[in-house]
């Protein structure tokens, strides 16, 4: 089996005193709490933490365990043919589980009150926050929505373990939501402990990908296809928009990349007003030119001073 060392983990000695032991692990259980850390791993850690305290904290599970000897971390050792037996079958088999760790305990190093000299356990405590990442279409953007979650998230049991458990929320989206916006909805979290609030529940937004639309804030940027005889004479075009069609008016000698505004009819700004939709001019040639048009562009092509390579000469002159 792995060596697990308890006292490395907590950072003590091996004669460290109870006292000792427990001022080390509350220390690094408030830093790695769940409700506290932004570690990756901080939950993982918090886990070991309670299993090194859980052990050393009790005189005859320290005492089974010291038998073990000193071992390097992760180290495979064989301990003694009866050492799982009783107090060492604690973590002879390496399991543990959340419910094993005394929060009443932890909160009372985590800002109790004093009484008496001593921390009281039943301090309120504030309900966990919950995050979760809530994908949206940008029509549901747009006109607001309700989003089902199913979240297994930490809780606290009524003895204060804190556990998993199975969640299910319904959220409002309001419209104009955007993306990387984080929406807090507030007492939707974890249950508050000893008469603490309830926690918050983060939407982190993401837009899901449009096959019209590009989005940057709350305007919205879209292709719109141009024949050449549109951009070069002008034009009045039907654009699609997230709330129905509307006309455009494309002015003569319109070139591709260029942006035609079409104002307030972007994303709904929560603060007030409407973002912009902008068209982006791209022109397109026919895939295949009927023998007439064939004619037509010959003969444009016959009488047409207009060269559009002539910014060319004067780089060859300036090269020479």
């Amino acid at each position: 089996m792995k060596f697990k060392d308890y006292y490395a983990t907590l950072g003590v000695k091996r004669d460290a005193g109870t006292d000792e032991i427990k001022k080390a692990y509350r220390k690094l259980a408030q830093k790695y709490h769940p409700d506290v850390t932004k570690d990756p791993a901080g939950e993982e850690k918090f886990k070991e933490l309670a299993e090194a305290w859980q052990t050393l904290k009790d005189p005859e599970k320290r005492a089974a365990y010291d038998q073990l000897g000193s071992h390097r971390q992760g180290e495979d050792f064989r301990p003694p043919p009866d050492w799982g037996r009783g107090a060492g079958q604690h973590f002879a088999d390496g399991q543990f589980s959340f419910d094993d760790i005394d929060l009443a305990d932890l909160f009372a190093g985590m800002g109790g009150r004093q009484h008496g000299g001593r921390a009281r356990a039943d301090h309120p405590i504030r309900g966990q926050d919950y995050e979760v990442a809530a994908r949206i279409t940008l029509e549901d953007a747009f006109h607001g929505t309700m989003v089902d979650l199913d979240l297994d998230v930490p809780d606290y049991d009524a003895h204060g373990r804190l556990h998993h458990a199975k969640r299910k929320f319904t959220a409002r989206i309001p419209k104009g939501a955007t993306d990387g916006q984080r929406l807090r909805l507030r007492g939707k979290g974890g249950k508050g402990f000893h008469g603490g609030p309830d926690g918050d529940l983060y939407l982190d937004i993401t837009l899901a990908p449009h096959r019209l639309y590009r989005v940057d804030g709350h305007d919205l940027y879209l292709d719109l296809p141009l024949a050449p005889w549109e951009a070069a004479l002008g034009a009045a075009v039907e654009v699609p928009t997230l709330a129905g069609k509307v006309s455009l008016k494309v002015p003569p000698a319109t070139n591709t990349g260029q942006k035609l505004r079409l104002a307030r009819r972007g994303l709904p700004n929560p603060k007030g007003g409407e973002g912009d939709l902008y068209a982006i001019a791209q022109i397109v040639i026919p895939p295949k030119l009927t023998e007439r048009e064939q004619a037509l562009m010959k003969e444009l092509a016959g009488t047409s001073s207009f060269n559009p390579r002539g910014h060319f000469r004067s780089e060859a002159k300036d090269a020479s």
